[in-house]
């Protein structure tokens, strides 16, 4: 019996050793010799963009900083200016000329500029940037006439294993199509954007190909190209793409005439599950998204999710991480709802989730022009909407900082987008009136007390 066994697992490994043989044969034909993606590239390439950035800078002599230079020899206060440039690419998506790329690639820019590639240039404006997801919009101008447009992918149906093809601008070569496959999906854990959700590719992408096309094999878009993983600055096989469904959110909010793209608010903190939170609530696996507060009156709050839920899916689609969470809610589409499905008690539920925008109303942003440290701070009231986007508790108190001007004094003394001041002098703050009034009194002194990323800081500067 052992024998006759031993002579049929024998046979069965023949059969389909002599199988993969077959599978494994020399082209049969010229046409199979030149199998190419040289149609899909020539279906793409023209709505593949280089994009051209310029901002004046000052140069800054560190003679300048010596009072007794500038006494002896005469130098005068101004200092010269410089045109710093920097290149990346971009992806037409509608025909009247608007263009999507990476926040960083045109980020402070005083002028943008499109090459297509038949080599025409077009000045362009920037119609919204959004750096919670490092994307950027901008559109042709002076221009009258139907440009190429790739469509969007739907990126939630690719898979690890699938060929794409990566277009852009490597280090201002020109327009260059590398090839790779999808590497993994739903990476979370890069520290890239505040949307932590990218396609890893291993498709050659290099500095300049940032706010490029990644396309699958159907020529559709089914990312945009925005960082890599390098010690030498070139590629070495580990790329990162924005997927396309988020790229469709943020292109939509440019196209409705917003400046600023509107996702669905959630109103609750989650956070992640380790393994010791997952022994604890006797779960197999350390996944999900755990809630760790509700804000009241929110859309978690009037569908009924509440604290110590375990977020496990939207939508049908697996929730492993908060961060997997934040995308996959950021990018359903407003009005309706979303179907959330939460384990508690041991027990599943499906929570229906208004989708709606948080409330901005009173956020009362202000510029502070005062002599004081804080001259050139952009600050605003917490609101909800500012509390989403800054990742913030509900009941945070206090005027954070939401952008800082070159070369001012607030910039200039370090403090930085997303600090939360607290008090000044021993007055607090809890509204932008107050620090602008603080801001404005002359004092030999300041002491600031101030919250950045969870931690108290205390600081005295002088006057």
């Amino acid at each position: 019996m052992i024998v006759v066994r031993t002579l049929t697992a024998l046979l069965v490994l023949l059969a389909a050793a002599q199988a993969l043989a077959q599978d494994r044969r020399v082209p049969a034909s010229a046409a199979e010799v030149r199998l190419s993606y040289a149609p899909i590239v020539q279906r793409v390439q023209p709505a593949v963009v280089n994009v051209y950035a310029a901002k004046v800078v000052q140069s800054r002599n560190p003679l300048l900083d010596d009072p007794i230079f500038r006494r002896f020899f005469g130098v005068p206060g101004q200092q010269p200016e410089q045109m710093q440039r920097s290149l990346g690419s971009g992806v037409m998506v509608d025909s009247s000329g608007l263009v999507v790329t990476n926040n960083h690639v045109i980020e402070g820019a005083d002028q943008v500029k499109i090459s297509l590639s038949d080599k025409r240039e077009f000045e362009a404006e920037i119609v919204l940037k959004d750096s919670r997801t490092d994307l950027a919009v901008l559109r042709l101008k002076h221009s009258h006439e139907k440009f190429p447009t790739l469509d969007f992918a739907n990126s939630d149906e690719l898979l690890v294993g699938d060929v794409v093809l990566a277009i852009g601008n490597p280090f201002g070569v020109g327009q260059t199509v590398t090839h790779g496959i999808i590497s993994a999906l739903a990476r979370t854990q890069v520290g890239i954007t505040d949307y932590q959700f990218f396609i890893q590719t291993d498709a050659a992408i290099n500095p300049g190909n940032s706010g490029g096309a990644l396309v699958d094999m159907t020529g559709k878009l089914a990312g945009i190209n925005t960082a890599i993983f390098s010690r030498s600055g070139g590629s070495q096989g580990i790329g990162f793409a924005i997927p396309a469904n988020m790229v469709r959110v943020v292109v939509a909010s440019a196209k409705s005439g917003g400046n600023a793209v509107k996702r669905p608010w959630l109103g609750a903190r989650l956070q992640a599950v380790t393994p010791e939170i997952a022994e604890t609530l006797g779960l197999r696996l350390p996944t999900g998204a755990l809630v760790a507060n509700v804000v009241p009156n929110s859309p978690a709050a009037r569908a009924g999710l509440k604290p110590s839920d375990l977020v496990i899916a939207v939508d049908g689609q697996t929730v492993e991480d908060p961060n997997a969470f934040d995308y996959r809610f950021a990018t359903r589409p407003l009005g309706g709802t979303a179907q959330i499905e939460v384990a508690r008690g041991g027990k599943t539920l499906k929570l229906a989730v208004p989708l709606e925008t948080a409330p901005d109303s009173g956020r009362n942003e202000i510029v502070l022009t005062g002599r004081s440290p804080f001259q050139g701070a952009k600050v605003a009231n917490i609101s909800p909407a500012l509390a989403d986007e800054l990742h913030l508790d509900s009941d945070t108190a206090g005027v954070v900082i939401t952008d800082l001007a070159d070369g001012q004094t607030a910039a200039n003394v370090g403090f930085q987008k997303g600090d939360i001041i607290m008090a000044v002098n021993n007055q607090k703050i809890a509204k932008t009136a107050d620090l602008d009034k603080v801001a404005r009194e002359s004092a030999r002194l300041w002491r600031i007390t101030l919250v950045r990323g969870g931690q108290q800081i205390n600081v005295t500067l002088g006057g």
